[in-house]
C-alpha cells in the first residue's frame, strides 16, 4: 500500500470514529494523559486545518494563531469530517507529496509531514477508540505503512520527548500493539487504568 492510500484510511477511521462518540463521551479520559475526548479530536482536527496551508506552502508565521483554541465549535462531528475532507484534498493534490513544507522543526519533505499526519490519526484514532468503546483495531496494512517509517525514527520522537518510553509488549504482539507500544502506548490500556 503506497503512503497516500494509507493516509485516506487513517482519516476514514479516525472520522468514523468521531461520529461514534455519545454525548456525554466528549469528557471521557483517553490515553493521552490530561486530555478529554474533546481535547483529542480538537487536536487531530487541527492538524488537519494546519496541513492545508502549510502543504500549499504556507510558513508558520503566515498561518498565526488562526487555528489556536478549539477550533471544534458547536458541532464537533461535522467539523471533524469537514478538516478531513480538506486535508485529503490538500495531500492528494497533484505534486504535493513532492513539495517541501515548512514546520517548527524545518523545512521538510511534504511525505515526511504526511507520514508524520498518517501517525497522528492512526494512534489518536486508536485513543479514541478506546476511551468512548469503539472497535480499536487499525488498518493493517496503513499500521504496516506506518511502523516501517516509525521504526527509523522512534529513537528521535523519544529524545526530543514527543513519544513516551515504549511499552512492553509480548515476543508474539501483532503489529498493531508494536506500533501502539513504540509510540509509549499501552494496547492494553482501558478508561480507568
Amino acid at each position: 500500500m503506497d503512503l497516500l492510500e494509507a493516509y485516506r484510511r487513517s482519516l476514514a477511521e479516525f472520522v468514523d470514529r468521531v461520529d461514534q462518540i455519545g454525548p456525554g463521551q466528549w469528557v471521557e479520559e483517553t490515553p493521552c494523559p490530561d486530555w478529554d475526548v474533546r481535547t483529542l479530536v480538537n487536536h487531530v482536527v487541527g492538524e488537519d486545518r494546519w496541513s492545508v496551508p502549510l502543504l500549499a506552502g504556507r510558513t508558520l508565521d503566515e498561518v498565526g494563531d488562526r487555528f489556536d483554541g478549539d477550533v471544534l465549535g458547536a458541532d464537533a462531528a461535522r467539523t471533524a469530517r469537514e478538516a478531513t475532507a480538506q486535508a485529503e484534498i490538500a495531500v492528494t493534490h497533484p505534486g504535493t507529496i513532492d513539495r517541501t513544507v515548512h514546520l517548527s522543526s524545518g523545512p521538510t519533505p511534504a511525505a515526511e509531514y504526511v507520514q508524520q499526519l498518517l501517525a497522528e490519526h492512526l494512534v489518536h484514532g486508536w485513543d479514541l477508540a478506546v476511551a468512548i468503546g469503539a472497535e480499536p483495531r487499525l488498518d493493517p496494512d496503513a499500521v504496516r505503512v506506518c511502523a516501517r517509517w516509525f521504526a527509523g525514527r522512534v529513537d528521535d520522537y523519544r529524545r526530543d520527548k514527543l513519544v513516551g518510553d515504549g511499552a512492553q509488549v509480548s515476543a508474539d504482539a501483532d503489529e498493531q500493539d508494536r506500533l501502539l507500544a513504540a509510540f509509549g502506548r499501552d494496547p492494553d490500556w482501558a478508561p480507568g487504568d
